[in-house]
């Protein structure tokens, strides 16, 4: 079997990588950068401190912030017509998921134009070409988008998201600096730091995990275990560690998948626009319980790397209720909801045809019946 990592060209890490930005774009030569933020950060203050580098250095830039926080096909289309029109050659995506989403699809349209029908992106898009070159600044410690080959678009006429996967969007370079992230609020924090979580863990049982992406998985649990709680409190050790232990889970999930969890999370953004990671901290526990007769013994390696002690002295039923248990905890440490008051019985039927339908869950380590999945978004209703 042949496996495969692709990765960023080049990555920063570390408080203040951000201003290795000014020296990327005139190495490159980039002459106009389009830049992609969402209105919050632009309100705040926090795209500021990336476009003040660039006046500074007298780089030439366009500002789009027209972006939801589940970004729409319009929000693309606007985007690529907004790119054009300004001329530019380049992107500097700075956010969370939402932004940098965005921005891939974006950049995968400028340079492979037949697929300007947004939908026709879903799944593995045969584009042939790499996307406009890109330099990812992540706001939040939770997507990784800015090292992974996936982006999820939101298509309101159809109630649902779709997931991209494709090799060519991947940003050239990724600049993660903590101070970037300073300004989350706690619950915003919480639930991208669970997501972040929950592409560990589903990274580490997805059915085409293998050693390389094994170990980012695990040291991305252990850094996301110890740093959390200190995160939410906004300690700048907790968001340094966070910044990191988001992009190491997100070297390994972009290669290998991830699973149902996920599946059933995109499904609940789309039907009442529940925040991401909120779905995912949510599902983690039952998704982990349910797959649990079929990840051998990695749930003893998942509740190690969360700090649980004792595990070599613990039965396999001991190991893997002590793993799911710690993360029902620190979810509950971070403040994470345990249901969803919004779901209905009537909704079942089709959200379970949707999470079905999502190009995450194949790599699920377990085949669920349609029946299944209904009882598992059971679980988490009022």
């Amino acid at each position: 079997m042949v496996n495969r990592i692709v990765l960023n060209t080049i990555s920063y890490h570390g408080k203040g990588a951000i201003e290795e930005i000014p020296g990327i774009a005139q190495r490159e030569g980039f002459h106009k950068v389009f830049v992609c933020s969402d209105p919050d950060l632009v309100k705040f203050g926090v795209t500021a401190k990336v476009t003040a580098l660039l006046e500074q250095a007298g780089i030439d830039y366009a500002l789009y912030s027209e972006i939801k926080p589940n970004p729409t096909i319009q929000n693309v289309q606007d985007g690529v017509k907004a790119y054009q029109e300004a001329g530019a050659d380049s992107i500097i995506a700075i956010g969370g998921g939402s932004s940098m989403d965005t921005a891939k699809a974006i950049g995968i349209i400028i340079t492979n134009p037949e697929f300007a029908d947004v939908r026709s992106l879903e799944g593995v898009a045969p584009t042939k070409h790499h996307a406009v070159k890109t330099i990812a600044v992540p706001t939040t410690a939770g997507t990784a988008a800015e090292v992974t080959i996936n982006y999820v678009i939101t298509d309101p006429e159809k109630v649902r998201k779709f997931v991209c996967v494709d090799e060519h969007d991947i940003p050239a370079y990724a600049v993660i600096d903590p101070d970037m992230m300073s300004s989350m609020p706690k619950g915003l924090t919480a639930s991208t730091g669970m997501d972040a979580l929950t592409h560990a863990i589903e990274g580490y049982t997805t059915k085409g995990a293998w050693e390389m992406t094994d170990m980012m998985h695990l040291e991305a649990i252990r850094l996301i275990a110890e740093n959390l709680r200190q995160a939410t409190a906004n300690d700048p050790k907790g968001r340094a560690g966070m910044a990191l232990g988001q992009y190491i889970a997100g070297m390994g999930f972009s290669n290998v998948g991830l699973g149902i969890d996920h599946a059933m999370a995109h499904t609940l953004s789309a039907h009442y626009d529940t925040p991401h990671g909120v779905a995912c901290a949510m599902l983690l526990p039952i998704s982990m319980e349910f797959n649990q007769e079929y990840t051998g013994d990695r749930l003893r390696e998942v509740a190690r790397a969360m700090g649980v002690k004792g595990v070599d002295a613990m039965s396999q039923e001991e190991y893997r209720t002590a793993a799911i248990r710690a993360v029902r905890t620190l979810s509950a440490d971070v403040g994470i909801p345990a249901v969803l008051d919004k779901i209905k019985e009537e909704d079942l039927d089709q959200l379970a045809d949707d999470a079905l339908k999502d190009a995450c869950y194949p790599g699920n380590p377990r085949e669920a019946t349609h029946e299944q999945v209904k009882d598992l978004f059971r679980k988490i209703m009022a």
